[in-house]
């Protein structure tokens, strides 16, 4: 699913225009990134959580070539989900409702 999709998706779920909606899902990814920039935790509840961990610098391996190759330390995103979405991912998906035709 891509953004538009979503948006779209989001849109048929709520009843708020698809104009709406995607201005919501804008400003949701610009609070979580810049929290995330910050080195602060979002954690929805019932969803998950999205964290930042730094990666030390260290030493690779240039699969292509054999040759050694530096890593720069970094930070991450790191998610992880919450129980109920783990739950509904591991289960079964509802049948689609089917349209009565007369």
């Amino acid at each position: 699913m891509n953004k538009s999709e979503l948006v779209e998706e989001i849109a048929k779920e709520t009843g708020v225009s698809k104009k709406d909606t995607e201005a919501t899902l804008k400003a949701f990814v610009n609070v979580v990134s810049d929290t995330l920039q910050k080195k602060e935790k979002v954690q929805l509840i019932g969803f998950g959580s999205f964290e930042t961990v730094d990666r030390a610098a260290r030493t690779g391996v240039n699969p292509q070539s054999g040759e050694k190759i530096k890593i720069k330390a970094s930070t991450s995103v790191k998610f992880k989900a919450g129980a109920p979405l783990k739950e509904k991912v591991n289960s079964k998906p509802k049948a689609a409702k089917k349209s009565k035709k007369k």
